[in-house]
């Protein structure tokens, strides 16, 4: 049986131990083809954008209209204007948030995402200027079982012309 004191000092450990290991797209610990200050992403982004691009934050369920496109086409960075996600990847999971299968070869990269205590998740982030798009779970449809579950807000949507 832990004592409090035992306890309490557990507890303190695994925050900073989860706070250690945190490095995200704002965080400046990588470097991306594409790099900009503090600045230029607040005069490129807007205020939500900003947000979770770059302070890794997400969006509510149901709030983007780019959960119920279906039209052919592109999903690029909405921070540096990558193509990153093919329309033909995407599929409805039910979980209120743009999801696909799978990425354009090379487009996104992943890291560890700690922070949330005891629970270990996968970032994903666009591989050309680092932005924060969502996490990777594995419970998605094949040919992955993958479901790259994205804020809306960290893309936008260029359908396929006629």
């Amino acid at each position: 049986m832990l004592s409090r004191r035992t306890f309490l000092l557990s507890s303190a450990c695994a925050v900073v131990l989860g706070a250690s290991g945190r490095y995200g797209a704002a965080s400046g610990s990588e470097r991306f083809p594409i790099s900009l200050s503090k600045a230029e992403w607040k005069r490129r982004l807007t205020a939500e954008q900003y947000a979770v691009l770059r302070e890794e934050a997400t969006e509510p369920a149901w709030s983007s209209p780019l959960n119920a496109e279906t039209r052919p086409g592109l999903y690029h960075c909405a921070g540096c204007d990558q193509p990153i996600y093919s329309s033909e990847a995407k599929f409805d999971s039910g979980t209120g948030w743009p999801s696909f299968h799978s990425s354009l070869p090379g487009a996104v990269g992943t890291r560890s995402d700690r922070k949330l205590i005891f629970i270990l998740r996968t970032e994903v982030h666009c591989g050309r200027c680092g932005g924060h798009l969502g996490h990777i779970f594995d419970d998605g449809p094949p040919p992955t079982g993958q479901r790259h579950c994205l804020n809306g807000l960290a893309l936008w949507f260029a359908p396929t012309q006629a």
